[in-house]
């Protein structure tokens, strides 16, 4: 089951790429009981797979799930136990859109029995290959490096005040990371001025950058959440943007060179 539900590509650096919100499938069984708007899967991290084609180049391993967040968000808890206190929230099994409304028709939402059978269908294997994976990086290299790519619109009033900076990382207030990891980071973002960019603003990093950044013991992690603005239409059908991506892509491009490059010495 585990080979159907995500896609693994091993590669020679220590870098591993997690996109764990680009699936866009829905079950069979699981698409009648959603309302029709939901099978557009409109909150996918959409086009990111294509956006960080070049990690394969520079020897990342990328780990990249099969189905919709709809289905189980891989980047929550399996306790399903809150990331940020006092805001909005989709949860583990979402019931809402990014903007409030319901996912499922009346009646129809998961309960903790499905929900339960969810993360051993979707979310286990994904997370043991994430752990596996990362273990043979740091066993082959000394170290893992962790990005987690993501990608949101960049007005979503239900879950945040007015429009996000272009650029979102998270390295959990510094706790998932090495300090000079985070430092190089930061003055890579710095150095340019074409995308506004925050670190540990609104999005900190989720469980998996909180999970399996262990800078003690050799797992470094971080988070980028990106806004769809920096490379694609916020608007349906949520298109590439050409002109877009040839902005953004060398910039991601110096940000996962660098931290293929960056080794623990330099802490």
């Amino acid at each position: 089951m585990s080979e159907a539900v995500f896609s693994l590509q091993r590669g020679t650096t220590p870098l591993l790429l997690s996109l764990p919100h680009v699936g866009t499938e829905i079950p069979p069984e699981l698409r009648r009981r959603l309302v029709p708007r939901a099978l557009e899967v409109e909150d996918t991290d959409w086009h990111l797979e294509p956006l960080y084609a070049f990690a394969r180049e520079l020897g990342a391993t990328v780990l990249a799930p099969r189905y919709s967040r709809y289905v189980i968000d891989l980047n929550r808890p399996r306790e399903d136990t809150p990331m940020y206190s006092g805001v909005n929230t989709t949860g583990l099994c979402p019931v809402s859109f990014f903007t409030g409304e319901p996912l499922y028709h009346p009646g129809q939402a998961p309960d903790a029995a499905e929900v339960q059978q969810r993360c051993e269908r979707y979310w286990r294997p994904y997370h043991e290959t994430l752990r596996q994976e990362l273990q043979r990086l740091r066993e082959q290299h000394g170290h893992a490096v962790l990005f987690d790519g993501h990608s949101i619109k960049s007005e979503l009033p239900w879950l945040f005040e007015g429009e996000l900076p272009a650029l979102n990382l998270g390295t959990a207030d510094g706790a998932s990371c090495a300090p000079s990891m985070r430092l190089a980071l930061a003055e890579l973002l710095d150095g340019q001025s074409a995308y506004s960019h925050v670190i540990d603003g609104r999005f900190k990093g989720g469980y998996i950058t909180r999970h399996y950044g262990r800078p003690v013991e050799g797992v470094h992690a971080v988070q980028l959440e990106m806004c769809w603005r920096c490379y694609m239409a916020e608007d349906a059908p949520y298109r590439l943007d050409a002109a877009r991506v040839a902005g953004i892509e060398p910039l991601l491009r110096r940000m996962l060179q660098l931290l293929t490059e960056w080794r623990p010495d330099e802490s």
